[in-house]
């Protein structure tokens, strides 16, 4: 039985050819993005290409689906490829540890994807990597913040222009526009106010791998940034069948 029947039932044989052949360029693979690379190749996108240059730790089983304590330590992007090809074994999968910064974007987007996937948490490496897409005229979706939120039906998707509520989603804006890009980034984000009820204690910050900024840890549940990924993956597989 060909296992992805199902979705050819609904879709119909051609469209499911155009994501077979689709190039997604996935960037981040914590709550978000891990969720966004489940559905994209369940749903049979052909090339995936993976970027993060974490490993995981315990902080991270309780919201991302490669997160498990008989994977803590282990990098993201090696399990994100086993997991890909366990269910995709022809799929092309690019798996690229590394952090992205302007001295390494241009690399990542080295061949140039049909589209990518922002599921970076690092503000300066997202703008960076918004910037990058948007100056090439790549297609972007991008996921803003899901942590401290506990509500699915505030979720929104929408231009970055067109963002409310959102913190991460005002600082991206405010960088993106001192750089000369006001509008132009789908997003997916919430409307909900984020929300911390107890303080964070200090041993379960998580580890720091070396790059970027140790930031305070945000409160999450296990729902909302899986809700996140998939809404992204909807809108990317979306693009291929119009």
């Amino acid at each position: 039985m060909r296992w992805y029947a199902r979705t050819e039932q609904l879709l119909g044989a051609e469209p499911l050819a155009r994501l077979a052949a689709a190039r997604v360029a996935v960037f981040g693979l914590g709550g978000v993005g891990s969720y966004a690379v489940e559905a994209l190749a369940r749903a049979g996108v052909g090339h995936l290409r993976l970027v993060d240059y974490g490993a995981v730790d315990a902080t991270n089983i309780n919201r991302q689906l490669f997160a498990l304590h008989s994977t803590l330590g282990r990098k993201k992007v090696d399990l994100a490829a086993e997991r890909v090809l366990d269910i995709n074994p022809v799929c092309d999968v690019d798996a690229r540890p590394g952090f992205l910064d302007p001295e390494t974007v241009g690399g990542f987007l080295d061949p140039r994807p049909d589209i990518v996937v922002d599921a970076i948490d690092s503000l300066n490496s997202k703008v960076t990597l918004l910037e990058a897409v948007h100056r090439m005229g790549i297609p972007v979706v991008s996921s803003m913040g899901a942590g401290g939120r506990l509500d699915a039906s505030q979720v929104r998707v929408g231009d970055i222009s067109e963002t409310l509520i959102c913190p991460l989603a005002r600082m991206v804006r405010l960088r993106l526009r001192r750089r000369g890009v006001a509008s132009g980034i789908p997003c997916v984000y919430s409307v909900e106010p984020a929300r911390n009820t107890t303080p964070y204690e200090p041993a379960d910050v998580g580890e720091h791998h070396g790059t970027g900024r140790r930031r305070q840890p945000i409160g999450t549940v296990s729902y909302m940034p899986a809700l996140f990924g998939l809404r992204v993956a909807q809108e990317v597989i979306q693009r291929f069948l119009a």
